[in-house]
């Protein structure tokens, strides 16, 4: 949602309830370690365009590079030219450009589409459990919620179900349902203090990590070697170019969530100080958290039923974000979610393409940039983790 135009200051409007017709969220709010708002600048109609605009017109720029880049380099010329016979549907004679149709169309695109898709998800769930639990660090992989939709699918392939014919359907829901487990378990945890502290958040996330995890090699253990090999190759976090049926049919269950998620951004706002300021403000707390939970386990497990587990997106992408932007949820989750979009086509790009003929599975780009930037959060920035 755009912010209205106004010039108010105060932390608490900055917050103020989705109730009230006349909110005028102006100011970024974020809590520090003392229950102090970082005030971040001004949020004008103005300022969320530019924004958005800006990160609108970077994301079509980088897609256009990583659809050129791959084992066979693709020129500008040739890949408007694919792209516009296939808009229009203009057949050609040249076999060059059959061939470059093929890969661009049937190879690069479904796939650099799904990392867009799969990025923005990851960024947004990331947000969303960061309010929710006032906690920087929240991450469905660090909580151990890819884990658990791990565990989902890694069970539902054991019992055939993703031979079946509804193989499609159904493992997002078998993701979903183990992601909400592990969701259900930190939560439960939360709800016993005021604010979970950081190392509880951690030590829980290593907990469960460990448990779903030697249950997954478990289960891969007893598989055929055929598809245990494959389980592996997926476990590490991989995209692979769907067919376009099946990437159009992930792409409504994914926005359906999304758009589920962007209808609570007043009201991360008010959770992200707290749950007794977001009762007194006329918040629905509790409706509010399972809306969150399910919507966030919805979105993990059909991300990791489909890409495996990339981790450390739904940490970094956040945290640098509001950095730059500041705190406020209606600027930072659309926000977020481009940057996160953008950021994981450009790690499976250089995944693909620097250590050809070989493959990186892109959930090893990803933990190889997230890992030192979560040491560098829990270490030399552990002032603003409170």
């Amino acid at each position: 949602m755009i912010p209205s135009a106004g010039h108010s200051t105060s932390s608490v409007s900055a917050v103020a309830s989705p109730s009230m017709p006349s909110a005028t969220m102006q100011t970024s709010g974020h809590m520090n370690g003392d229950d102090r708002p970082f005030q971040g600048a001004v949020l004008t109609p103005m300022r969320w365009w530019v924004i958005m605009g800006s990160l609108s017109v970077v994301a079509l720029l980088l897609a256009t590079v990583c659809l050129q880049l791959g084992t066979q380099y693709i020129g500008l010329g040739n890949l408007l030219g694919v792209l516009s016979s296939a808009l229009f549907d203009q057949p050609s004679d040249d076999t060059m450009l059959n061939t470059t149709s093929v890969i661009l169309l049937q190879v690069r695109l479904p796939r650099v589409f799904l990392g867009f898709l799969i990025g923005v998800c990851l960024a947004s769930v990331g947000v969303a459990l960061q309010a929710l639990l006032r906690n920087p660090l929240a991450d469905p992989y660090v909580l151990g919620v890819s884990s658990g939709a791990a565990l989902g699918v890694a069970l539902a392939v054991l019992f055939g179900i993703g031979t079946t014919m509804l193989a499609f359907s159904l493992l997002p829901v078998c993701g979903f349902l183990g992601g909400l487990v592990a969701l259900l378990v930190v939560y439960r945890m939360a709800a016993s203090y005021d604010r979970l502290p950081i190392h509880s958040v951690l030590l829980a996330g290593v907990i469960l990590n460990a448990i779903f995890s030697a249950l997954i090699m478990f289960i891969t253990s007893i598989m055929e070697p055929n598809r245990s090999f494959g389980m592996m190759a997926w476990l590490m976090g991989s995209l692979t170019a769907p067919a376009y049926p099946a990437l159009a049919a992930l792409s409504v269950y994914l926005l359906f969530g999304l758009v589920l998620l962007f209808k609570q951004v007043r009201v991360l706002n008010v959770l992200a100080l707290g749950e007794e300021p977001a009762r007194s403000l006329g918040v629905d707390t509790e409706r509010a958290k399972r809306v969150i939970f399910l919507v966030s386990a919805l979105l993990t497990g059909a991300v990791v039923s489909v890409s495996g587990m990339i981790g450390f997106i739904g940490m970094i992408i956040p945290h640098a974000v509001r950095l730059v932007i500041g705190a406020d949820h209606r600027l930072l989750l659309p926000a977020s979610a481009l940057v996160g979009g953008m950021f994981l086509m450009v790690a499976d790009t250089i995944a693909r393409t620097f250590f050809v003929p070989s493959e990186v599975p892109v959930g090893i780009m990803t933990a190889l940039a997230g890992g030192p930037f979560f040491v560098y959060l829990l270490v030399w920035r552990k002032d603003r983790l409170g």
